[in-house]
């Protein structure tokens, strides 16, 4: 378990959530609170305990319409960063995050910003099975080329640990793989489709569209967001028999690198470039 105190990064990061939904119900956008998210929500009221994050996830012309409209619509202490507005950043989906506060998640992958809530687009996926595994094979090549690509290649030291890495340096770069990842992402419109997933998900993850259904009202601490119309189906899916909590040793929880609740993640920049 870390040791920081993780009731203050939750109230920080149910703000985020928070600013979020009033977004979305403004501007008339689709949005679902998903996986250890909703878990929490059904099971707990809210935050799983030992979970320091948060997740959701919105139907790709809902999820492309904020990325476009973030800088106006949300306040100013939030930010968007995703592929589309950072060609540095490393990951397949969107952040939210908190400006006011600094986050290292992970040494090895050296991008600075704030504590977030995680943005997935949710896509539709070919009906046809054959189809559908060729599709997330692929998907999941490109997202470890990216991977790669991103990670320091001497993590591990000098050896043939680092070979890979910098094989895709060599033949890839971020914005291509990128690109080629939200192309094949985008390539079944959510909105036609009876499948549908949030591809960090994987092939696990695809379910009929009509479980997600329209965004419903649930309670998560002391506030109403917007969950799955049926969450029994979707939780058993992803997770069996997902009221059982897990033993103590299977109680996931992140191990920052470094965090800061009080420094705005540009102060933290500057302090360490004088250093």
């Amino acid at each position: 378990m870390a040791d920081y105190d993780i009731k203050k990064v939750h109230d920080r990061i149910l703000e985020t959530l928070l600013a979020v939904d009033k977004v979305c119900k403004e501007h008339n956008l689709r949005y679902y609170i998903i996986a250890g998210t909703l878990l929490g929500a059904v099971r707990h009221k809210g935050f799983i305990p030992w979970d320091d994050d948060l997740d959701i996830a919105m139907p790709r012309s809902d999820y492309d319409k904020l990325i476009a409209h973030c800088n106006e619509w949300l306040p100013k202490q939030y930010e968007l960063i995703c592929t589309e507005n950072d060609a540095n950043y490393p990951l397949p989906f969107a952040k939210i995050q908190d400006a006011e506060t600094t986050l290292i998640e992970r040494m090895h992958m050296k991008y600075l910003g704030g504590i977030y809530i995680d943005v997935f687009p949710l896509d539709g996926v070919p009906h046809n099975k054959i189809a559908r595994r060729w599709h997330f094979i692929k998907y999941q090549f490109y997202k470890k080329v990216l991977y790669f690509i991103y990670r320091d290649p001497y993590r591990h030291g000098h050896g043939p640990s680092s070979w890979i890495p910098l094989l895709c340096r060599k033949f890839f770069t971020i914005e291509e793989v990128q690109q080629k990842m939200r192309s094949m992402m985008k390539s079944n419109d959510y909105d036609k489709s009876k499948y549908v997933v949030d591809h960090d998900d994987g092939l696990k993850g695809v379910m009929e569209k009509s479980i997600l259904g329209t965004p419903t009202p649930i309670q998560f601490e002391n506030a109403t967001v917007m969950g799955v119309e049926h969450p029994h189906h979707y939780l058993q899916q992803k997770y069996g028999d997902y009221m059982v909590i897990p033993p103590h040793d299977k109680q996931r929880q992140h191990n920052f690198h470094y965090l800061d609740l009080e420094t705005p993640y540009r102060e933290y920049a500057k302090q360490t470039t004088k250093q």
